[in-house]
Formats: structure tokens, sequence, C-alpha cells
């Protein structure tokens, strides 16, 4: 199978500081973050805001570890329509909703989406749910800017 690798088309991100402060919110926060958060939800979290920001390196990256820390292909394929499904849990709806709520960032109902994601998750919970969605929307919003474009090697 080929690999895929990237490339950056529009600048390299190593020109200023910021990448180096994004990759340190990563270790704090990203896919290899030792978190409280269930893995398997942080992951679907972080694969749902890649979607919704049109990654393209955010969506390689993350379906693959989706399936490697053992989501249900089922789950990671439906998971653009997950208002739709009866697949997730009610606890995984209202995370899904909370993170697309927060990704899109100007929900006037935001207070009853983070109402009902409360009835499922404690504070602490929370608050590393929103530090993932945070992070994920710097890096899809980094990679974008930057160009990462995948071709295979």
């Amino acid at each position: 199978m080929a690999e895929v690798v990237f490339e950056n088309i529009r600048f390299d991100p190593d020109l200023t500081p910021f990448h180096k402060h994004a990759k340190t919110m990563a270790k704090a926060f990203g896919y290899t973050a030792d978190l409280a958060l269930d893995k398997k939800l942080s992951q679907l979290i972080r694969l749902r805001v890649a979607q919704k920001n049109n990654c393209s390196y955010c969506l390689i990256l993350h379906s693959k570890t989706a399936r490697d820390v053992g989501i249900e292909p089922a789950k990671i394929d439906n998971l653009g329509s997950w208002w739709e499904s009866q697949l997730y849990s009610d606890a995984e709806l209202a995370a899904l909703a909370y993170s697309d709520a927060l990704t899109v960032g100007n929900d006037p109902g935001f207070d009853s989406v983070h109402a009902a994601l409360a009835a499922h998750y404690s504070e602490q919970e929370i608050a590393e749910l929103a530090a993932i969605i945070i992070n994920m929307n710097l890096w899809t919003r980094l990679k974008l800017a930057q160009g990462a474009t995948p071709s295979y090697k």
C-alpha cells in the first residue's frame, strides 16, 4: 500500500513560533495525550472537527487513529451525519452536538447544547472536551493555511 505524504504548498509553518506553540497544545490535548475523557470519544470528536473544517491532513490522520483505537468502522463512516444515526450513545450524541456548536462558534443555542452535555459528563470531562475541540480547530486551520496537501509517496 502506498504511503500518504503531505506537502506544504502555501508556506512553511516553522517560519514563526506559532507552530511550536501549537505542538505544545497537541501534546496536552492531541491524539497522543493522556486525558480523563474516554479515548474513543476523544478521537471521534477530533475526527468530527476535521470533517467540519475540511482539513485533508487531519481527516487522514484522525481517521487512521480512530481505527487504531478501536472505534467501530460504522461509527467512523457515519460520523458525517451523526444526528441521523442510532449508532451513537446519548452521551456521544451530546458530545458531537457540543463539538459542532463550539466549532461553528455562533450557535445561539449554545447554553442548551452545553446543558445537554453536562447531563452526561463531569466538569473535568467537559473542560477536556472543550480543549480537544479548540486544539483541533487550531490544527485544522493551521494545516489549511499552510496547504498541507496529501499525495502518495
